[in-house]
């Protein structure tokens, strides 16, 4: 018995340690806030930015943590942002923190709906599944025109200003701290979980899912609880893009939306959350750049930049710089 509470002191501990605080957590907010300042006329790409990582977060902590493969992500961005879309273009609720909520909402309600049924399948089962899900959604919406506008998109999104005071203006300025403001909510929330005996079982999960319940873990219904959490925080992504955009496409459901956030957490690095924020701004900056160089190949300097970073080290950007710091000490 007392070895069972020494390891469980041990376990506290660790758990501890880990959801420490560190001084170069700060960075990233502080070059967002920066970045708002600096570029005054590139604030809407900023935001949409923000949204992209949020996006990439929600995905992390299915992919980084709990080694959940999918291929249809989207389809929650699609769900989140037709809801807080429809809610102000059909319906006249134009309440954005609301209709932001509502949209998180109905996303997450389906995350739990659908997961209970696809985490019963992994590996190539998994993401067939998950991808014939979004493309279900997308032609769903396309034959649901009457409320989705069809492939001309809905139009007629008129958000209300932030707390009675702050409109969408023309630059996007409010919207940039609306969107900073729940990216720093979601990930405290994301942070939270991943450092909490929960997230150490979703590693465990991810690293042995076979072996975990030898030792009581409910392994599907903690799938369930991280995917609706995830589901959730997409639908809050989703639905920002309708709000500050102020139309929506089918698009947010297409295949290509859920290989780009792959491609970002790829790209920064999977299971460290910040990865999201590193692989957003990347992606961005390379998409922005190379469009100019070639409007026709960009696409192909991304992949060239994604094969170099996965080749030199599989965990990514933030992988690839661990790495480093870890060679510097050992020679110091």
């Amino acid at each position: 018995m007392h070895g069972v509470d020494s390891r469980a002191l041990q376990a506290r501990a660790y758990l501890a340690q880990r959801h420490r605080w560190r001084l170069g957590e700060a960075l990233p907010w502080a070059l967002a806030i920066a970045a708002f300042f600096a570029f005054p006329n590139s604030v809407f790409v900023g935001t949409q930015v923000l949204i992209l990582v949020l996006f990439a977060l929600s995905l992390d902590l299915i992919l980084g943590y709990a080694g959940i493969v999918t291929l249809g992500h989207a389809a929650f961005f699609g769900i989140g942002a037709y809801a807080a879309g429809g809610l102000s273009a059909h319906l006249g609720w134009n309440e954005p923190l609301s209709g932001l909520l509502f949209a998180g909402v109905c996303a997450g309600v389906i995350g739990v709906v659908s997961g209970a049924i696809l985490l019963r399948y992994h590996g190539l089962a998994l993401i067939m599944l998950t991808l014939a899900m979004g493309i279900m959604l997308q032609e769903a919406g396309n034959a649901w025109d009457s409320f989705t506008g069809g492939y001309d998109g809905l139009y007629g999104i008129k958000p209300a200003p932030l707390l009675g005071r702050f409109e969408n203006d023309l630059y996007g300025y409010h919207y940039y701290w609306y969107a900073l403001i729940v990216l720093l909510l979601m990930f405290l929330l994301s942070r939270r979980v991943v450092h909490s005996p929960f997230g150490a079982s979703l590693l465990g999960i991810r690293e042995n899912p076979a072996r975990m319940p030898a030792i009581g873990c409910a392994v599907l219904w903690r799938k369930i609880v991280v995917y609706t959490l995830s589901a959730f925080m997409a639908g809050l992504a989703g639905g920002l893009f309708a709000q500050s955009n102020a139309y929506v496409t089918l698009e947010v459901f297409s295949f290509a939306r859920s290989g780009t956030v792959l491609i970002v957490l790829i790209l920064g690095g999977t299971g460290r959350l910040y990865g999201a924020f590193l692989g957003g701004a990347i992606y961005y900056l390379l998409e922005h750049n190379l469009a100019k160089l070639s409007p026709e190949f960009w696409q192909f300097g991304v992949g060239l930049v994604l094969l170099g970073v996965v080749s030199l080290r599989h965990n990514g950007l933030l992988g690839l710089q661990e790495h480093l710091l870890q060679r510097i000490r050992r020679r110091t």
